[in-house]
């Protein structure tokens, strides 16, 4: 049994105030294999005030310093890859092939991607030729409480932790009580790099406690959290009555567009895109719209590529899907595959229950859906689950209302070969990010959504513009 039940509070890890013992869950076995602590209003306020109190020196470093803390982060984290590889195996469930190649590498893809974003960004910049007095300055926000998921968890620490160390900023983070062991991990990796006391804190807890803490704190200038939108709704109004800065990326129910001519890969990349990470991903493409005189072949081939989706325990060598992370993840996703057929959606693969030969894990069967229509339940709310609801189109225009008929906005798919198509698409789809013929966005593209998929962007400069304040200064000595 692990135990990890101390925080990084000050540059130090230290006990919790009471005792709060959580058990982390192997989603594979159903097995306790570590323990945490939950942390209390005692835990979060030293956290904050640690932060508080490092925030005058931090912000005023040479950003020189702070990029070459971030490059010896990144040297650790690189060495101790393994380490954090079965660490999120272990507590949420990614297959071990799965959290080495995508879920390690997203963390130092994004820390990368920021080190080449803040070598010409300019923290004092003029106003205009016209005005030689004038300067923006860019200023860190201050402290910021980052509030993390369960389903990417080096991908979302990454992308509010090292924007908000290079920009100047202290903060405390928050990760996801159900997989806790990859921060606690990273938080050794912060304090080896020798990142001063107090600018960087971690404090383990649930959304209730230590998160609505944080989300309502005076000493909090900003919150920045990735999760469900329901909590995203409750983190705004907690930090409404201090005015704090809120930046929201949550969830997602992205449409992915099948024109007659997209070509025969479009399907399979399609259907394998949904099911990754066993489709606990916010911007999985779960809704796929298809043009009819392709609908009954498309259908097939969807249900010919669910059906080669293999099922087996993370910890297993190979190419496969793992469990859903945690009990109440397994039991929304079957109430909502048994909502799709009381409905009247045509099952074509998987269905309710456990894949054959796994009696024990939270183990989902991947599942498509045919004939759904927009009304239904599985095409309105977001699954988090291998579920792909398909539903026909008839015109272009008909494709694009069904698309943005929906309360996100966070990534939507279009395939075809008409280039001109594929121009209005990125145009008439209403989302934060648009993939076209499966060409994923390059590193330093901003991540972030519209609507109820969020209002912030993560990643590269938009990403260290997330964490700054824009200061007009006039009368500023020329030269």
């Amino acid at each position: 049994m692990i135990e990890k039940r101390q925080f990084y509070i000050n540059g130090a890890w230290v006990g919790p105030a009471a005792a709060r013992d959580f058990p982390v869950i192997d989603p594979s076995t159903e097995e306790e294999v570590a323990l945490i602590s939950l942390g209390d209003q005692a835990d979060t306020d030293a956290a904050v005030a640690a932060a508080n109190a490092a925030f005058p020196a931090w912000s005023q470093t040479d950003p020189a310093e702070r990029i070459a803390c971030v490059e010896r982060i990144l040297e650790i984290y690189n060495r101790r890859a393994e380490e954090m590889a079965q660490a999120m195996t272990l507590e949420m469930g990614a297959p071990i092939r799965l959290s080495r190649a995508s879920q390690v590498t997203a963390g130092s893809w994004h820390i990368e991607g920021f080190l080449e974003a803040i070598r010409d960004f300019e923290f004092v910049r003029p106003l205009n030729d016209h005005s030689p007095n004038d300067r923006i300055v860019m200023d860190p926000i201050g402290t910021v409480a980052m509030i993390t998921p369960w389903n990417w968890p080096m991908n979302q620490v990454t992308l509010k932790v090292i924007p908000a160390l290079l920009t100047g900023c202290t903060m405390v983070l928050k990760p996801s009580e159900i997989a806790p062991l990859s921060s606690v991990l990273f938080s050794e990796i912060v304090d080896e790099a020798g990142v001063p006391a107090g600018v960087y804190n971690m404090v383990n807890g649930d959304g209730p406690g230590v998160g609505s803490q944080l989300s309502a704190h005076p000493g909090i200038d900003m919150v920045s959290f990735t999760g469900s939108t329901r909590a995203g709704i409750a983190i705004s109004k907690a930090a409404a009555d201090t005015l704090k800065r809120v930046s929201l990326e949550l969830g997602g129910k992205g449409a992915n567009l099948i024109f007659a001519d997209a070509g025969e890969d479009a399907v399979r990349r399609g259907v394998a895109h949904c099911m990754q990470n066993t489709g606990q991903s916010c911007n999985a493409p779960t809704r796929m719209l298809v043009e009819r005189s392709v609908y009954e072949r498309t259908v097939e081939a969807a249900r010919v590529a669910a059906e080669g989706v293999r099922v087996a325990s993370a910890h297993e060598e190979g190419r496969h899907i793992g469990p859903l992370v945690s009990r109440m993840q397994w039991d929304k996703v079957q109430g909502l595959i048994q909502k799709g057929i009381d409905e009247g959606a045509r099952l074509v693969s998987g269905g309710p229950g456990r894949p054959e030969g796994l009696n024990r894990g939270y183990f989902a069967r991947p599942t498509v859906f045919a004939d759904v229509t927009p009304g239904m339940t599985i095409a309105r709310e977001e699954i988090f689950g291998p579920v792909l609801s398909i539903m026909p189109f008839d015109t272009e225009d008909e494709a694009v209302r069904i698309a943005n008929d929906t309360v996100y906005g966070l990534t939507n798919y279009a395939q075809t070969q008409d280039p001109d198509r594929l121009r209005r698409m990125a145009r008439r789809l209403r989302a934060g990010m648009v993939e076209l013929n499966g060409q994923s966005r390059s590193q330093g593209s901003p991540f972030g959504g519209i609507r109820q998929s969020g209002n912030g962007r993560e990643g590269g400069k938009f990403g260290l513009d997330d964490f700054l304040e824009v200061k007009a200064v006039g009368g500023y000595p020329a030269g």
